[in-house]
């Protein structure tokens, strides 16, 4: 879509040739969204490609995303054979409800700052236990976990002009074993559950990550791997049922049956 109202692209090359922040700036990654509907408060938007951010740096000490990282790069990343989580990468990806086009526009960072209940790298990079860098316009840079920088449907920690710089996936979370259920209405559409789990090999550490049947991600961790009784408990003390997000793509009675359902199947799984 042509957006009329944009009147300035701004290609800087550092963050500090852009002055103050207006309320009519918007900062361009990949803009798979910002193209898709009409932005009429916007008249200058500021590409961060310009910045040139490594796209996936690998350490001992695990995995950094830069936010203009495509999801094509993501998923054809392979990582050191002791990282045993990184084909959640493509499962999670896989997930997705996009076209070739998206798939080699969109940016992680883009799809976790829509901040949608069904944001695949929002369940991706939540299930490893992602940390997001973030650049505000005046003061330092701060960090914040991934399952708390969403906070609802669309909404999220971000003030105005902040930045999503990275996020940071441990190793020892990459290291763990996992396993993962996705559930849509149709054989192509949004997700109305994504479920999650990671252990160490011993069994112990079980987190379990909801997301897409949840307005925001949850985490439910364990020092081993629950009996059914116990999770399930969990989960209901967890989420009373107005707990879950309902929309065109599921009512919250039927996302509330599939994340117990699939909770279960994933526990068995990993036991």
């Amino acid at each position: 879509m042509n957006l009329n109202t944009v009147t300035k692209i701004r290609r800087p090359g550092s963050l500090d040739e852009i002055g103050s922040w207006r309320p009519s700036y918007a900062w361009l990654a990949g803009g798979t969204w910002l193209f898709s509907e009409p932005q009429i408060a916007t008249d200058t938007l500021i590409d961060l490609d310009s910045l040139g951010w490594t796209p996936l740096t690998a350490t001992p000490d695990g995995l950094e995303i830069a936010a203009t990282c495509r999801v094509a790069d993501l998923h054809a990343f392979k990582g050191p054979p002791e990282w045993k989580a990184v084909p959640l990468f493509r499962d999670c990806i896989d997930a997705f409800l996009m076209s070739f086009k998206i798939w080699n526009a969109a940016t992680i960072g883009g799809n976790i700052v829509m901040s949608l209940p069904a944001g695949a790298m929002i369940s991706l990079t939540a299930a490893l236990e992602g940390v997001c860098t973030l650049w505000p316009r005046d003061g330092a840079p701060r960090t914040v976990p991934i399952v708390d920088f969403v906070t609802g449907n669309h909404r999220n920690v971000l003030q105005p002009g902040e930045l999503l710089r990275s996020i940071h996936l441990p190793a020892t979370a990459l290291a763990k074993r996992y396993a993962m259920r996705q559930m849509s209405l149709t054989r192509l559409g949004q997700s109305a559950a994504l479920i999650v789990a990671t252990v160490d090999d011993d069994g112990r550490d079980f987190l379990l990550t909801i997301t897409a049947s949840t307005p925001r991600p949850i985490h439910l961790r364990f020092e081993r791997i629950p009996t059914a009784a116990e999770l399930r408990h969990a989960i209901d003390e967890r989420l009373p049922a107005d707990g879950y997000f309902q929309d065109v793509h599921g009512s919250a009675a039927y996302k509330q049956h599939v994340t117990a359902y699939f909770a279960e199947q994933i526990r068995a799984e990993l036991a």
